[in-house]
């Protein structure tokens, strides 16, 4: 198997991202993970991105839950940030990034985890309480969803069009979609890809959502939203990027009554779908619900 490693000099004096990088070998690649916080403290933050991101997403977000005491883990999936990239597209499958999920979060022993997913840190990671339940206490979800073998229309588009995009400008992309970001910041969320070889997670990851009954991961998926709506006793809190064209408030909403417990959602009316960009106010809000502040 062919496998690229980003360069470490594309990492350096990133806007907002000065974090020693860390890294766990999980069959025979290396995953790369940001880790801050006292590593004793009594509640772990486990931060999961999505497509096409990476680490770099909860650079918000990690200063605000470290502050408060906590310990904060942001993995890169591999083919993303600054873990290892297979070339082969074929090599990415919805069953091997929740397992490597899983074998991370048990090699590092995490535990009293808040769980923070958005995009497909969430159709991935909320999948992980059902192999470990008693890991995990909390959740933060922001605009995901559940991989139950049904898509939206929206979602059809967006996968479209990244199939015609097999060297997707992962910059140009971030900024049209959060125009928030200054031009520094947009290229450092495309810094983890210099060229088109080190994308195949980028291009592989649209077409891995379950978008029939008998695709791969959607009996997961189902079996997930069975645990959320009736097994689920921990507390949770969610924060909806309001201008969302493909996961917004009406997606979100869905999943909001069918998460057990969940109050009404902290709505961000000028969010996207990357709402971590906004992450400031939303960790600090997260914060003060589950009385951690």
């Amino acid at each position: 198997m062919d496998t690229l490693r980003t360069p470490d000099e594309r990492f350096v004096d990133l806007p907002g991202f000065d974090f020693a990088p860390k890294y766990l070998e999980i069959d025979g690649l290396r995953m790369h993970y940001v880790d801050e916080g006292p590593a004793a403290a009594e509640v772990t933050v486990l931060c999961l991105h999505g497509q096409p991101t990476w680490a770099y997403l909860y650079r918000k977000m990690i200063p605000v839950f470290s502050a408060a005491g906590l310990r904060v883990v942001a993995p890169d999936w591999f083919g993303f940030g600054r873990s290892d990239k297979p070339t082969d597209d074929a090599w990415y499958s919805f069953d091997r990034h929740r397992d490597s999920m899983l074998q991370f979060v048990r090699r590092l022993d995490l535990r009293n985890v808040m769980l923070v997913v958005q995009d497909w840190g969430g159709l991935l990671g909320l999948t992980l309480p059902l192999a470990e339940p008693g890991r995990f206490t909390r959740l933060l979800v922001m605009n995901t969803g559940l991989g139950t073998g049904t898509v939206t229309e929206g979602f059809k588009q967006w996968r479209a069009y990244a199939n015609t995009q097999p060297d997707l400008d992962v910059a140009k992309l971030l900024k049209r979609s959060t125009p928030v970001l200054s031009d520094a910041e947009a290229a450092a969320y495309g810094a983890p890809f210099p060229d088109v070889h080190h994308k195949a997670g980028v291009r592989a990851f649209p077409n891995l959502v379950p978008d029939h009954e008998s695709a791969p991961g959607a009996a997961i998926g189902r079996e997930a939203a069975a645990f959320w709506s009736r097994q689920w006793t921990g507390t949770s809190f969610m924060a909806i990027g309001m201008t969302d064209p493909v996961l917004g408030p009406a997606v979100m909403q869905s999943l909001r009554q069918l998460i057990r417990g969940c109050p009404p959602a902290l709505e961000v009316a000028e969010a996207g779908h990357f709402v971590q960009e906004w992450g400031g106010p939303v960790a600090q809000a997260a914060l003060t619900h589950f009385k951690l502040a």
